[in-house]
């Protein structure tokens, strides 16, 4: 009932206090694996296709940010139809960079049926990527999902992954080669915790699945989705990877209107963000969910400090030009408001209702006040559609409002530039989307300032 309680109050604050989780609102998302490469954080999801009433996954979708609050949606950039072996299932997957290239690990159900694990390579973190093996590269048991690499500080990576159990391998320095056998972690009351309510064979610890690596002033910790079901999140240590490990117990207990939940952990500009994923938004559940973010923190003996799910992370640790094109995909918050993409702009949004918005953070426009904005923008329809440009608020200062061209569709753009009202400083920037029609008001690319 506390934790029930502490979620409804959460869902409060969304609109009360600005939330910014679940940090993707356009579309749903779920099993987080955030990578940090060059100064930014890509976010690899799985993805619940609306209205899914059960695992409907078929593709995994990548999103980036340089100040953990505005998140630019850059699509679906692998699918399992990419893998001529695959069936199905397009679940919890992980990115690793090494010399260069760039390896995403996924889950996926072949043409036997039977769950194995694939290795897609690509040159970017955007992808392309292609699948070098043509088959698994563990395909053993029904077991073979949820996959986590890590690579050590002498270079060795390893792969752990499983449901019920959690297994592990070393990989050569191909990434795409098992380095000796495959081994399991014990599933002792000692390694994972005691399962609390009915235990069976199969599952007598709180080991449940989505193991996620991590090391920390040379403690390796090992993040799992834990059981029963509803999850929730728990954690052991170990001085060596291989073990023993120590249950330390609870990170996130169960909240969040999901019965799943999928950890990743990643240190970015001095601070430690935990992701996770549940079912806040509108329409979401166990099979409709949404990722989140907050920052992780630890007791001075290493100990995690537990966690409960919250509006998010409110301060930006940098701010946005907006002198230079800026995607509509680029997003801090969002209401009524899908991602689409095509072949004549790639990405974009779409609003599907009258007052829709957009909002981006700490968007600075300097000293020099901005005088022009421009955006690439359409609409199908023929009644009077605008988007209005706001500071701060949704009824904050209005800077101006564009007319909005009726081009024929999403594949028909044009360029609208008008004067605005002169703006300084630093402010979050909204965009209000008007229009009478009953769904896809317009279509929205890309937006600038100028002075």
């Amino acid at each position: 009932m506390k934790n029930t309680l502490i979620f409804l109050l959460s869902i409060i604050n969304y609109s009360v206090l600005s939330s910014q989780n679940p940090i993707v609102q356009t579309n749903y998302t779920a099993d987080p694996a955030p990578m940090v490469h060059n100064g930014k954080v890509y976010l690899y999801t799985s993805h619940d296709e609306d209205e899914s009433t059960w695992f409907t996954m078929d593709d995994w979708r990548l999103y980036t940010t340089e100040d953990m609050v505005n998140w630019t949606d850059h699509g679906a950039i692998l699918s399992y139809k990419d893998f001529d072996w695959a069936k199905k299932n397009a679940w919890a997957p992980q990115c690793v960079a090494r010399d260069g290239k760039f390896y995403m690990y996924v889950p996926i159900t072949d043409r036997q049926g039977k769950n194995g694990i694939g290795v897609a390579v690509g040159n970017s973190p955007y992808g392309p990527f292609i699948d070098p093996l043509g088959k698994p590269l563990i395909s053993n048991t029904s077991a073979d999902i949820d996959p986590t690499i890590f690579i050590d500080d002498d270079g060795q990576a390893y792969m752990f992954w499983g449901n019920p159990v959690c297994y592990y391998v070393k990989l050569t320095e191909d990434m795409m080669t098992l380095d000796g056998d495959i081994k399991q972690i014990p599933n002792t009351i000692e390694a994972f915790g005691k399962r609390e309510g009915k235990v069976n064979e199969q599952r007598p610890t709180t080991y449940e699945e989505g193991p996620w690596m991590y090391k920390r002033n040379n403690l390796y910790y090992l993040f799992f989705a834990a059981g029963p079901i509803p999850e929730h999140i728990g954690y052991s240590t170990s001085t060596n990877i291989n073990g023993p490990w120590t249950y330390k117990g609870i990170v996130m207990p169960t909240q969040g209107g999901a019965f799943t939940n999928h950890p990743g952990v990643i240190d970015f500009k001095g601070k430690s963000y935990f992701f996770y994923h549940n079912g806040a938004l509108p329409g979401g559940g166990g099979f409709t969910r949404s990722v989140c973010v907050e920052e992780l923190k630890f007791n001075p003996d290493g100990s995690i400090v537990q966690m409960n799910m919250t509006e998010g992370i409110k301060q930006s640790l940098g701010t946005l030009n907006p002198y230079v094109k800026n995607e509509a995909e680029t997003i801090a918050w969002s209401e009524g408001v899908k991602s689409m993409e095509n072949r004549m702009v790639g990405n974009f949004i779409t609003a599907d209702y009258n007052d829709a918005y957009t909002k981006v953070k700490a968007v600075d426009f300097q000293k020099e006040s901005a005088s022009k904005f421009t955006a690439r923008i359409g609409t199908t329809h023929n009644s009077d559609v605008s988007m209005e440009i706001r500071l701060d608020s949704k009824e904050g200062e209005l800077l101006g409002t564009i007319k909005v061209p009726m081009t024929g569709g999403n594949d028909r753009w044009e360029l609208r530039t008008i004067d605005i009202k002169n703006v300084s400083g630093v402010h979050d920037l909204y965009f209000i989307f008007k229009g009478k029609a009953a769904s896809q008001i317009l279509f929205f690319d890309y937006w600038m300032f100028s002075k």
